[in-house]
């Protein structure tokens, strides 16, 4: 396998984390320098699309909040990264890991996705300084 190839394969693997299939369109908010490029650029590739920024009106089928401790109120920005969320959309809440400046305890997030609306579904290591929370409607609000 050429290094090129195996870099490829590496960067669809972090798209493929979270569960993110060809063809969907994604929503990145927050967005700041210390994003994962890596983990971006995977999505691209994975997806066939350029992420939608956050000013985007369009409907799509996941939403990408990059968040930090200090970045204001994680309701807020859920409530707002409903609004143009398709049915059965996800959004992946990422944070800092543990240990990293601008981490946000993971009971923080499970509160305020509780009163936005959402369930938690699953946790994963989205890129090597950041953790994904996957947050749905629960399925009686779908």
């Amino acid at each position: 396998m050429s290094a090129t190839a195996g870099q490829a394969q590496g960067e669809r693997g972090l798209a493929e984390r979270l569960g993110l299939k060809p063809g969907q369109v994604v929503q990145e908010i927050g967005w700041d320098e210390d994003s994962d490029e890596e983990l971006r650029q995977s999505i691209e590739e994975l997806t066939g699309n350029e992420l939608v920024d956050e000013d985007s009106e369009d409907v799509v089928d996941v939403v990408l909040l990059w968040w930090r401790d200090g970045d204001g109120d994680l309701f807020d920005a859920l409530s707002d990264a409903m609004t143009g969320l398709a049915d059965g959309g996800q959004i992946w809440v990422l944070t800092p890991k543990v240990g990293r400046e601008g981490h946000v305890e993971p009971s923080d997030i499970g509160e305020d996705a509780t009163t936005a609306g959402l369930a938690q579904t699953s946790s994963v290591s989205a890129a090597r300084d950041w953790s994904g929370t996957r947050l749905v409607a629960p399925k009686g609000r779908r």
